[in-house]
């Protein structure tokens, strides 16, 4: 090695980045965002966004540049966590191949198969198809993940239209969490938070229900969030 050079002879290994993008709606449930790969290995199969990592680039940019390429959707920066680093020695058939994972909880929209992605779906989480790599762990730690993260802050504001119903909003929360909650000690859990606010009167003197239509109050939540919310079933 010459002297001032700073380059050492250490084998080194390539980083991609990978993102599982779930999607919500309250007509289909949550999802997650595949890509059918185009080009081996793997060829054929299903599998997160993602790609190598260029010199110039971030993870954060690197992951965000994959997902607007192979899927032409885009997510804001905001959104975007970073899931974790998943190293496992042999998770890669091209060789030494560590994936810096991201992941992000939105609304739907539509997507396109782009670059080496042959096309482009929304998956509900109940009917996965077999991923490639090691995908499927990832996907496992993210479920997790994002089941942690609905005791912390009350997912929402993003997911559901601006005003809904309190069953609109249980089956979000039943569709994360994979359980079932009993109608009434759900909506007075909610209710109690003081999160919502009515947006229509109750019905009276008719005989058609009308569904009480409900909106965040988003200065409760930022007070709350302040406090160290935890939201506990």
């Amino acid at each position: 090695m010459e002297k001032g050079s700073y380059t050492y002879e250490y084998p080194r290994p390539s980083v991609t980045t990978d993102c599982v993008i779930f999607g919500y709606d309250v007509k289909d449930g949550l999802s997650v965002l595949l890509v059918e790969r185009g080009i081996d290995p793997f060829k054929g199969c299903w599998a997160f966004p993602g790609g190598f990592l260029k010199m110039d680039e971030t993870t954060e940019t690197g992951a965000l540049r994959e997902l607007k390429e192979e899927t032409e959707f885009n997510v804001e920066k905001d959104f975007l966590e970073q899931l974790g680093c998943f190293s496992d020695v042999n998770r890669d058939p091209r060789g030494r191949v560590i994936t810096i994972a991201y992941y992000a909880l939105v609304q739907k929209g539509s997507v396109k198969g782009g670059d080496d992605a042959r096309n482009a779906q929304w998956y509900p989480i109940g009917d996965i198809p077999q991923l490639a790599f090691d995908h499927e762990k990832i996907l496992r730690v993210a479920l997790k993940r994002l089941k942690e993260q609905i005791h912390f802050q009350p997912i929402g504001f993003e997911l559901l239209p601006e005003t809904f119903t309190m069953p609109q909003l249980q089956a979000l929360y039943e569709a994360i969490l994979e359980v079932h909650f009993d109608r009434r000690n759900f909506a007075n859990k909610m209710l109690k938070l003081g999160l919502l606010e009515e947006t229509c009167e109750r019905p009276k003197n008719t005989a058609r229900v009308i569904p009480v239509q409900y909106h965040f109050n988003p200065d409760k939540y930022k007070e709350m969030k302040s406090k160290g919310f935890r939201l506990e079933f």
